[in-house]
């Protein structure tokens, strides 16, 4: 249409082109305007130097300094751009080879090297006759996986049916499985995404903050992989998932946590799991007493942040006010532990989660039934395969004459200190991994870093 105007030439060519400047400019503000409001959702999985350059560019554009960036900023850009480059984002990690062959790397890579390091460090100066070296990607995961936590019995005696049955067999507790520096970026990111939520960004069943009516009624949740339904809804569609109804998928950062719990014998390979959701508690909110839909096989598990609180389980819970519950018995989630529940603890028990003392966010993680999927299921293929990591169980009467033990450099060792192998594979005893209850992991569970360097399996 310009080009044709400026053909006919004439007085009015000029009037012509201010009015199609003018209409540019419209359009480009226009075009601004979508690209501030989706921010937030452009830069979701982005580190924040990259973040940061994105969004001055936006800025940029915004005050119409940025009309013509090529020709203005070229050095200001390359030094941004080489300044971003310098840290990776989880979008581009994601998409990148590991060392090990795998297109999906080990939180290794992803967490805070430098908190890692430190607490190698730490171990290293506690031991005896270690000599330093550069820790592998393999190794320094294998270094932390033999460090989690882990209970798993659990009892509590209740006559159900006029039996004694144990309610909580099958539940088990994990700590140590996420870092405080991966446990902080998770939390930036599920801010992130309540903001997206808030800001209508996210597919409608997706994101739901319904108001506070009373206390512990209103706690925020966001689904993902499937839309799940807690009650009958305004369509008259019944608890449990909603085949027809559609949600966002499962993010990347969620997917690598994925893949850590399945690959640290945390969920079994068999059941890994298809759709989360997200619930952020603010100080008062409550789940009340349930069990789990059977829409979702077992076990399940629930990852706690923020804070630690109580999570009640008993054949018959007790409601004795608004956020408050009796029960059997109360397990305290530490910060950053993981809840698996399975067996009894998942069916026989129900469980709820009184009125928190302050803010907290949990995820919880499980696998759909097959026949229960919804229509647009497709399963997502760097989910399929996740292997965990290989262990060898020795006879416990062998490991007694010669017991050995592991270095901070995941070198075993024998009782007189001789070298024996260097490769990333390890051996426990049939007692399998170190309980929570042990005196190496007591502290642990109270925020602190103390651990024995050298862990013997007898």
């Amino acid at each position: 249409m310009m080009s044709n105007e400026r053909r006919r030439g004439g007085g009015g060519g000029g009037m012509n082109s201010r009015a199609q400047q003018k209409q540019e400019r419209g359009e480009n503000a226009a075009a601004v305007a979508l690209l501030l409001r989706l921010l937030p959702s452009l830069t979701m999985d982005m580190c924040d130097p990259c973040a940061r350059l994105l969004q001055d560019r936006a800025n940029q554009l915004a005050s119409g300094k940025g009309e013509n960036w090529h020709e203005q900023g070229q050095g200001q850009e390359q030094e941004q751009s080489s300044s971003a480059s310098s840290h990776s984002c989880i979008s581009e990690v994601l998409c990148s080879t590991g060392s090990n062959g795998q297109g999906h790397p080990s939180w290794a890579d992803i967490a805070q090297e430098e908190e890692e390091e430190e607490e190698v460090e730490s171990a290293r100066q506690q031991g005896q006759g270690m000599g330093k070296r550069v820790l592998s990607r393999d190794e320094r995961e294998y270094f932390r996986f033999m460090r989690v936590g882990r209970k798993k019995d659990y009892a509590c005696i209740e006559r159900v049916n006029g039996r004694p049955v144990n309610i909580v067999q099958g539940l088990e507790l994990h700590t140590g499985v996420f870092s405080a520096a991966e446990q902080k970026r998770i939390v930036d990111f599920i801010y992130q995404v309540q903001q997206q939520g808030r800001n209508k960004q996210l597919k409608e069943r997706t994101y739901s903050e319904p108001r506070k009516w009373m206390k512990g009624k209103g706690r925020v949740t966001i689904q993902f992989g499937c839309c799940y339904n807690y009650a009958v809804d305004r369509n008259g569609n019944p608890p449990g998932i909603i085949r027809d109804e559609e949600v966002d998928p499962i993010p990347p950062l969620f997917k690598t946590a994925i893949r850590r719990l399945v690959r640290w014998h945390v969920l079994p390979p068999d059941c890994i799991p298809d759709s989360c959701i997200v619930n952020i508690y603010e100080q008062g909110d409550c789940i009340p007493p349930h069990i789990d839909h059977h829409d979702f096989v077992r076990p399940f598990c629930t990852v706690s942040f923020l804070s630690e609180c109580n999570i009640i389980f008993g054949s018959n819970l007790k409601i004795l006010g608004p956020g408050e519950f009796a029960g059997s018995i109360a397990i305290p989630l530490p910060v950053g532990s993981v809840l698996i529940l399975s067996g009894n603890g998942a069916d026989v028990a129900k469980h709820s989660v009184p009125a928190v003392p302050s803010k907290r966010i949990s995820i919880t993680f499980r696998k759909m039934d097959q026949s229960k999927l919804p229509y647009y299921f497709a399963p997502e293929p760097d989910m399929q395969g996740i292997e965990p990591l290989l262990y060898t169980k020795h006879d416990s009467h062998t490991q007694s004459q010669q017991p050995s033990h592991y270095s901070v450099d995941c070198e075993k060792t024998s009782e007189r200190g001789d070298f024996v192998s260097s490769t990333p594979t390890f051996s426990v005893d049939s007692a399998s991994f170190p309980p929570l209850n042990s005196p190496h992991i007591g502290n642990k569970q109270r925020g602190n870093t103390k651990y024995s360097v050298n862990r013997t399996f007898k």
